[in-house]
């Protein structure tokens, strides 16, 4: 039984992404689908693999195993491709937090050396550095909103900086180059959060210098859940332990009778065990697809829309979180209400077939590249005014 890689063709940047690829989001029939930042709707391309897996499992159990050590390889190139790195400095990981988690344990600490952290980050990337601080491991927190002069005047004798590419509730994106510059300058390890960014913006781990970065696929990169990637500079491997050790850690591992701990040379001795298969169908032909199309071609799409939603709910009276500009924004907005909970703001637009999330009394929505300018002025249509 062969396997279809997914299918699609360049855009040229002058055509609208959302109607040549709208077909592509069979959620499109049913909803205006906003929470892109939360868990986003699988692309067809992704949920048709992930069939083609499931029913050949089913059919056949494990009879075309070859087929799916070959996606695993899919996966780690096509992330490779969109990060500019080596398909060997990929593990597979099942989420965001095992990638950072296993930075975090697996680097030599030594009671007095120092992390540089950022107050306003999701819990994945706060807590464990709060942890490392119980073991002797010195914490300096900042805020990403902080200047980048006061970012640098921390970096002296830091062993780590860890920040998110895009900020979850805000929406601010920061400045990867600048900051991996600076981190290469005080020869601080460079640790990327890009799970809110990753599929929309181009991120190139040579040019901003960094050491490693985890990502799940189920958000920006329209994949499944419990299937994400971790980048871990060559010449970090050694330094990183593994945090978990099974069979698939090993050079050896398909020598079930070897006892040889000799680590696989590449990212891939962070996998401890058997992967998800089906979900790494689904995210290699997620990449693959938003490859086909151009991450800048995405970007500029996804700025375009989220630049009117913005625009569109201040014109109401709204109250936006944090100002966008070309350098900062994102494809997340977050806003409120002076008087109405957001709660209820969206669960009547649920009502109304529009999917967005509540996250700390702010309504924060995030849309894709395939959501239409019609589409966001119904959007704002339906906010209830503030009179």
């Amino acid at each position: 039984m062969g396997f279809e890689k997914s299918a699609g063709s360049l855009v040229e940047p002058r055509e609208a992404l959302h109607t040549v690829y709208r077909e592509q989001f069979p959620v499109t029939r049913e909803l205006i689908y906003l929470n892109h930042a939360a868990v986003a709707p699988l692309c067809r391309p992704a949920a048709n693999a992930m069939k083609q897996l499931a029913d050949d499992a089913c059919s056949h159990g494990s009879l075309h195993y070859d087929a799916w050590m070959e996606t695993y390889g899919r996966l780690r190139r096509a992330a490779a491709q969109l990060i500019n790195a080596s398909a060997d400095e990929i593990a597979i990981v099942k989420n965001t937090s095992e990638g950072i988690s296993t930075i975090a344990l697996g680097l030599d600490w030594r009671p007095g050396d120092r992390v540089v952290a950022f107050a306003e980050e999701f819990p994945s990337n706060y807590y464990p550095w709060l942890r490392l601080e119980q073991r002797g491991v010195k914490v300096t927190w900042l805020s990403i909103y902080d200047p980048l002069d006061k970012i640098a005047e921390a970096l002296p004798g830091a062993r780590l900086l860890a920040i998110s590419f895009v900020n979850y509730l805000s929406g601010h994106r920061v400045d990867l180059e600048r900051l991996g510059k600076l981190c290469r300058e005080h020869d601080c390890f460079f640790l990327v959060d890009a799970i809110q960014g990753l599929g929309v913006f181009p991120l190139d781990v040579e040019a901003c210098h960094i050491d490693a970065l985890a990502a799940d696929g189920h958000k920006w990169m329209l994949g499944p859940e419990g299937n994400g990637i971790l980048y871990v500079r060559r010449k970090w491997l050694d330094a990183i332990e593994p945090a978990e050790f099974g069979w698939m850690n090993t050079a050896s591992y398909w020598d079930y009778g070897s006892r040889d701990m000799t680590l696989r040379p590449t990212a891939g001795r962070y996998e401890a065990g058997t992967l998800n298969t089906i979900g790494c169908f689904g995210l290699a032909a997620a990449l693959e697809f938003l490859l086909s199309i151009g991450i800048e071609n995405i970007s500029s799409a996804v700025m375009a829309v989220a630049d009117q939603l913005e625009t569109g709910v201040r014109n109401k009276g709204y109250e936006v979180m944090r100002e966008r500009t070309p350098h900062t924004g994102s494809g997340i907005v977050s806003f409120r209400h002076p008087a109405i909970d957001c709660r209820s703001i969206a669960s009547e637009l649920k009502r109304l077939r529009i999917v967005a999330a509540t996250r700390q009394e702010w309504i924060r929505m995030s849309p894709h590249f395939y959501i239409s300018p019609d589409e966001i002025d119904r959007i704002i249509a339906a906010l209830p005014s503030l009179q």
